[in-house]
């Protein structure tokens, strides 16, 4: 059984930010309606938000249009816009505190894991691309006759983003530091569950000083804010991140009206393999690390362990040993490892995943339960002789369940790796660095980690092959996925 955190309270956090932002005015939604955020802890109502349909996409993207098309963001040098990326993370970065315990309320997870972990990545991804502003450029390129040949790199105009709910800050960061960057304006749509620190950075927004209609935020429903800016004819590209199922109907939506620039980060049911030779010790907390980081709400969470047979008791005995110790409970424990499921749906997603496991037949040897009475804890749960048909081996469950597969040598693996509909991410542990590159090589995913996993830098690009995505985030490939590439020739004279 988990341990559990003995912290029952939290502390008072002031909600400044509760209404729409467009063209830098706080505004009521155009209906009237509003809709609650729930703290995942207690199951209570945290307050009330604007909700953005169709009509508040429409008054967004004209103010996002306008400013793009003849405001003063269209104008300013690339070295200003800079300025102001990195006047907005130093203001993230004065009030990382506050945004961590807003970001612990509304999401759930651990007060001190957003501090230390997802704050950081926040406010470096900011100044990453805060750098890149005044260095996206084009190339002269030499072509036959006498013609002088050359390459722009241009914003692609007004971009919809629509972000997901399990690292809210850092995938607001993903989305709107190349984007503005690039010198595009952004309409961004928070998840519904959790809205509050993307209109907080919104304020920050504000005070840094961008210019109006530069940045957008409209929290609202999938379905209808969401859906609008997926097929607004006045959008010129999408970019989303959450479920694969949603992605397919993002991509269809944009294709029906006006073919809009699309990239998509979706999910994962990422290998995660354990060689005999690995330094054991390491690839236990490592894999732990994997698959129970973020209450298990990761998209390229290792959830599919594959250990090989000599070493499997002793890596299962040991993982249900750890998985045993792990703290369950209030986020604004210091103590907390792991809090509660993001709302009701994800929690009872997760517990029907466990029951379906073990109806299939897997070993349930450590957690499977609820944790208290309140709010939405699920205990860490290992299943161990999971089978690759079995649905918790092949299905997305984004929860703190782990599945411990049993694989021969390095030809079974990768074969058993790559029979998957998803690709976003790998991981390998072992001493053989010749066994790690052949991995590397052969498995069919976007980002493959060799003794480590979620390892994350503003750098390094990410995204999926397969079903996981389309286009990259992060780095300069996440960069070019917001420009358009224009030719100009030009005949020179005789």
């Amino acid at each position: 059984m988990a341990t559990v955190s003995t912290v029952t309270t939290e502390p008072r956090i002031a909600v400044s930010a509760t209404k729409l932002l467009i063209n830098n005015r706080w505004v009521d939604s155009a209906s009237g309606k509003t809709f609650p955020t729930i703290n995942p802890a207690t199951g209570e109502e945290i307050c009330q938000v604007a909700e953005a349909d169709e009509a508040d996409v429409n008054k967004a993207a004209q103010a996002a249009r306008k400013a793009f098309e003849a405001g003063p963001w269209r104008r300013m040098s690339a070295s200003e816009r800079g300025k102001l990326l990195n006047r907005l993370a130093d203001l993230i970065e004065k009030n990382e505190d506050d945004l961590a315990r807003l970001e612990a309320l509304d999401n759930g997870k651990p007060y001190q894991v957003a501090k230390t972990a997802d704050l950081p990545l926040v406010i470096g991804c900011y100044r990453y691309y805060a750098g890149w502003a005044d260095k996206i450029q084009g190339k002269t390129i030499p072509i036959a006759g006498n013609y002088f040949c050359y390459t722009r790199l241009e914003p692609v105009g007004v971009v919809g983003q629509i972000i997901p709910w399990n690292f809210p800050l850092l995938m607001q960061a993903w989305k709107l530091g190349p984007a503005l960057a690039a010198g595009n304006t952004v309409i961004l749509k928070p998840a519904e569950q959790t809205p509050l620190t993307a209109l907080r950075v919104g304020e920050l927004i504000l005070e840094a000083g961008f210019p109006e209609g530069v940045v957008n935020i409209l929290p609202g429903y999938g379905p209808t804010a969401g859906g609008a800016i997926a097929r607004h004819p006045d959008i010129d590209k999408v970019a989303f991140t959450g479920s694969t199922e949603v992605g397919h109907l993002i991509m269809e939506a944009a294709a029906k009206s006006n073919l809009k620039r699309v990239t998509l980060e979706l999910g994962g049911k990422s290998p995660n393999i354990v060689f005999a030779d690995a330094d054991m010790s390491q690839a236990i907390e490592g894999s732990h690390f994997a698959l129970f980081f973020n209450q298990g709400q990761c998209c390229c969470a290792g959830s599919r362990l594959f250990v090989e047979e000599k070493a499997y008791d002793e890596f299962v005995d040991k993982s249900v040993a750890r998985a045993k110790k792990r703290t369950v409970g209030n986020p604004f424990d210091p103590k907390t490892e792991q809090g509660p499921q993001v709302d009701k749906d994800q929690f009872n997603k997760v517990m029907s995943y466990i029951e379906t496991g073990k109806k299939e037949g897997a070993e349930l040897l450590a957690g499977g339960n609820r944790v208290g009475n309140r709010g939405f804890f699920v205990e860490p749960t290992v299943f161990a002789n999971v089978k690759d048909e079995m649905r918790i081996a092949r299905e997305e469950i984004f929860g703190p369940v782990m599945s411990i597969l049993k694989f021969k040598d390095i030809e079974d693996v990768v074969n058993r790796a790559n029979r998957t509909e998803y690709g976003l991410a790998a991981a390998v542990w072992t001493r053989d660095i010749g066994k790690a590159h052949a991995v590397a090589d052969r498995v069919r995913a976007g980002t493959v980690w060799v003794n480590c996993f979620d390892v994350f830098d503003a750098a390094a690009p990410f995204g999926g092959f397969k079903q996981s995505g389309i286009g990259r985030e992060l780095g300069e490939y996440g960069l070019s996925q917001y420009t358009e590439v224009k030719t100009v020739t030009m005949q020179l004279p005789n």
